[in-house]
């Protein structure tokens, strides 16, 4: 039984926040890493991928909607994803990684020491691409819910770090590494025997620098400056997502 997890999510290939975060002396002590899905749609898919393999057996992967998208578009199929860069990323992954990321599950669950039985997912339990919000109705909670036995749940997708009651049950958003909504930095969570939200502050001008120069996308000035210089508001985000949490699917 793992006493202390580190949960990241949502990296979306933006490596030097990852390496932030990896180099935390709590996520370097953590007994497991857990991977909340979508870890390579984004300026540095196959670097990102290799540094996540590296972690070995302590990290626990999750299947995230991107993660879905760009086994798909590798293998000469089309999505609905509105994002360019995800065509890219796709067509740069080597072929192991490919299978890696075809191979990942929709949901995990472990035993965490303090916690009990911890459910992991990207989105919902049930669906890899749905929005709930810290402010969805208990309702909806109920619905993508339904048949969730672990009294702690940990999702990602919407890039918010949040914690939350629903009925009984505390939801666990640890937010972006790689393309946080609300402010800068790389947002993940810490479990064991607690739940603390955290924050890795990092150079966003260095990290910018970075991305420009080993990427290749064609875009990925822009791409920087948005996701990592000036990350749209929380509120923003949530005016956004808010229609799609009503019980429509959302990439």
């Amino acid at each position: 039984m793992p006493s202390s997890v580190a949960v990241l999510s949502d990296i979306h290939g933006v490596l030097p926040a990852l390496d932030a975060v990896l180099a935390e002396p709590d996520v370097q002590a953590a007994d497991v890493v857990v991977l909340c899905g979508d870890h390579a749609a984004g300026p540095l898919p196959v670097p990102t991928l290799d540094r996540l393999v590296a972690l070995g057996d302590r990290a626990v992967w999750v299947r995230g909607n991107a993660d879905r998208e760009l086994v798909t578009l590798a293998g000469g199929g089309t999505t609905s994803i509105p994002d360019p860069i995800a065509p890219w990323a796709a067509a740069r992954l080597r072929p192991d990684q490919v299978r890696l990321l075809a191979g990942l599950p929709l949901t995990v669950t472990l035993d965490i020491d303090g916690l009990g039985e911890v459910l992991f997912c990207h989105a919902t339990p049930r669906d890899d691409e749905e929005v709930v919000l810290v402010d969805s109705p208990l309702s909806r909670w109920a619905e993508v819910l339904e048949g969730v036995t672990a009294p702690t749940v940990v999702c990602g997708h919407t890039h918010m770090p949040f914690t939350r009651l629903a009925d009984r049950r505390r939801v666990v958003n640890p937010g972006s590494v790689g393309m946080p909504y609300g402010t800068t930095g790389a947002h993940w969570a810490r479990l064991g025997p607690g739940v603390e939200l955290r924050r890795t502050p990092y150079d966003a001008e260095k990290a910018c620098r970075q991305l420009v120069a080993e990427s290749g996308y064609e875009d990925v000035g822009e791409f920087a400056d948005y996701f990592v210089r000036h990350p749209v508001s929380d509120a923003e985000a949530l005016r956004v997502f808010s229609p799609r949490a009503r019980g429509t699917s959302a990439t």
